[in-house]
């Protein structure tokens, strides 16, 4: 868990500490599981190049899943989410796998994200958000509002 971050610690332009993550085949089949989104452009090479996307693509709700668990990192646990939002502006391709257990190659994500405004009336704060790959495409773009405890309070 991180330290806790206060609203007085955060100003524009301040930056949301960076998130990593790596997609592979497996990890996309367990999203599958948990979410119930067996769309097999997500796990089916076949499929995937029938459609002309070339091979699965990372779920986009992962990476709104990846963003939240940005935000919710970042504001420790006295911070409140209050609103999230994202858009899907390209196609991420998950690593691909030597064996079910062993990537070899393929992209790594950088969740990230700043501050864009603070409300000094009720501590909030606004973030512009978005996964990052490894060649500094934004393909998933979007706004966190925060609540932040205060030390004044």
């Amino acid at each position: 868990m991180a330290k806790q971050i206060f609203y007085e610690d955060v100003q524009v332009g301040s930056e949301v500490t960076t998130l990593e993550k790596i997609a592979t085949t497996r990890m996309l089949v367990q999203y599958a599981g948990a979410s119930g989104d067996f769309n097999p452009l997500h796990y089916e090479e076949d499929f995937a190049k029938n459609l002309g996307v070339g091979r699965p693509i990372v779920h986009g709700l992962l990476k709104r899943a990846w963003l939240v668990n940005l935000m919710t990192d970042w504001i420790g646990q006295e911070g409140t989410l209050k609103r999230l939002s994202c858009r899907y502006r390209g196609m991420d391709y998950p690593r691909k796998m030597k064996t079910f257990e062993d990537p070899v190659d393929g992209d790594t994500w950088y969740c990230k994200g700043k501050v864009t405004k603070k409300n000094d009336a009720d501590s909030t704060v606004e973030c512009e958000i978005w996964v990052e790959n490894t060649k500094g495409e934004k393909n998933t773009t979007g706004a966190a509002t925060v609540l932040l405890p205060s030390k004044a309070k």
